[in-house]
Order: C-alpha cells, then structure tokens, then sequence
C-alpha cells in the first residue's frame, strides 16, 4: 500500500502536528508573561485590600479586618470583612473610585455589593472609561448593618506591548507548523462533519459544546463559556450521569492554582446552570453531601 512506509496514520500525524501547534503557542503566551504576573498579581491584591480598608472607614469602622480577598475568575475578585457593617451608596462608590484613582483599572469596573448568602444584589453600579456609559443607580438609601460582600469586575486589559511583542515574533514559526498539517492533509478525501457532534465537540443534550471555543451551540444560537465554566463543563461532559465529587472540582479548577475557593464552585454551578437551562433535557443537579451530576435524559 502507498501510505505503508510511513511509520504513523495520518490521523496521528495530524494529531502530533495539532499538538505542536498548541505547545508552542502555549509557551509563546507563558514567556509572555514571565516576570510580571506575580508581580501584578500581588499589587492588585494589596489595591483590593485597600478598597476593603476604605469602605470600612466610610462605614465608621477603623479596627476590624477585611478578610483575604478570594479570586473568583479571570478579572473579578471579591471582598469580606470580618464584621458587620453599614454603608451609604454613594460614600461605598465615592471609596471605591479613590482607591482605584491611582491605577489603570479605574477605566472600566462594575461593582456589586450582596448578602453574604449570595443569593440577592443589594448595590450595584458600572464604572467606564467614556463616563456617558457609566450605570449608576440613585445612590441615596442607606443601606441597614448587615454582613455584605463586594464583588468587582474590571475589564480585561488585552495585550500589551511586550506580549504582542513574543505573539508576533512567534507567528512565522506558527505559520509553518500550519503549513506542514495542511500539506500533510492533502489528498485525504472530504469527510462530511455530523453537525450534532464535530470534532473535538460534545453533543449534550440538544447543545453542541465545543471545549476549544468554549461556546454553547443550540438551535442556532451560540452561549459564551467563561474560562472556569468551560472547565467545570468539560469535566461533566466527560463523565455524563456520574456524580462528580465537590472535591475533586475544586481541586482540578481552582486549588492547583493556589486560589482560595470559599463559595466560588457554588457560584459557577448556579452560573453553568442557567446557561444550560434552555434545554430542558439537561439537568445539573446537587448530590447532597457527595457533588454534582450533569443528567442527560434521552
């Protein structure tokens, strides 16, 4: 046969190609970044901190401690405080913006005051660069001693120069490694992609998950899949049916990142959920006291 002194099938010479592909694009964005995140990380840490020391002194309280500010997804951090407190809107907003005054992500927040149940939004508003966007809700009621929890959400910042500097210096090598693949696909015939499952893709249901993109894809419409919710869904999807124990999420998603974890498993649940519930062949479902289940019927 033609193809029988090449020590591999095509598919897993496409596969290893594929693979490359992925590794050095992985290792362009990791030099990226070496250096500077630690960095950035621990000053944004000390800046929250600062917001929750702010919000306290606006609220009269000058001795008791705000408590370790947990990561909750790419960009969005929340703040608890070790008591009780009041606050006055417009005084939370007025403290807030002064911390944040001195850096860059003052351009584009939103900021959410809840119970600590999570379960309601008392206070909320949205900071933007063009101040004509900004959302702000009438900011006069006080707001009764109570334990809260502020959430921020800041804009991604995009790219800066250095990164597009190592993106741009990697591109020509991975163009190459895309060259190579094709070429070693040509004469392969056409293969006809069943559209309730592609490539790479899990059918759930009625909804198509594609991993790669992290979308959703049901009756034509397409759902955005944050980073933690494409984790958390991939595990389900792998495993339909099947309990999922709480510590083997939190371990997989957040833990071996050395984040805290508090109610953050919780919160995607909830959030993964109402992305799915549009179909009502999926369920995700809490096993009391063991985890989770994703329940595929039919």
């Amino acid at each position: 046969m033609a193809g029988s002194k090449l020590p591999m099938n095509k598919t897993t010479k496409r596969l290893l190609g594929l693979g490359s592909l992925l590794l050095m694009t992985l290792l362009c964005v990791a030099f990226s970044f070496t250096g500077k995140n630690d960095f950035d990380m621990a000053r944004q840490e000390i800046l929250l901190r600062k917001i929750g020391h702010e919000v306290l002194l606006y609220s009269g309280d000058s001795t008791s401690r705000v408590m370790p500010v947990q990561k909750i997804a790419e960009n969005e951090y929340e703040l608890r405080f070790e008591n009780e407190f009041s606050f006055q809107p417009d005084s939370l907003e007025k403290a807030i913006g002064s911390a944040l005054a001195k850096d860059n992500l003052a351009n584009d927040y939103i900021v959410n005051v809840l119970n600590c149940g999570g379960s309601s939004v008392i206070f909320g508003y949205a900071i933007f660069k063009n101040k004509k966007d900004n959302i702000m809700p009438c900011s006069g009621r006080k707001q009764p001693k109570s334990c809260y929890v502020i959430n921020l959400k800041f804009k991604s910042q995009g790219w800066g120069a250095p990164q597009k500097g190592y993106l741009i210096g990697g591109i020509p090598l991975l163009a190459f490694i895309g060259l190579v693949i094709s070429m070693s696909g040509k004469g392969r015939k056409n293969t006809v992609v069943n559209s309730s499952a592609p490539d790479n893709s899990f059918k759930i249901g009625n909804i198509i998950f594609n991993p790669a993109r992290r979308q959703l894809h049901s009756a034509g419409m397409i759902t955005e899949l944050t980073l933690k919710e494409n984790k958390l869904l991939l595990i389900f999807a792998r495993s339909p049916n099947e309990i999922i124990e709480r510590s083997r999420l939190q371990k997989e998603i957040w833990e071996d990142e050395g984040v805290i974890v508090g109610r953050s498993l919780d919160m995607f649940i909830s959030k993964l959920r109402k992305k799915l519930e549009h179909d009502p062949a999926i369920k995700l479902v809490n096993i009391h006291g063991k985890g989770y289940k994703l329940e595929i019927n039919g």
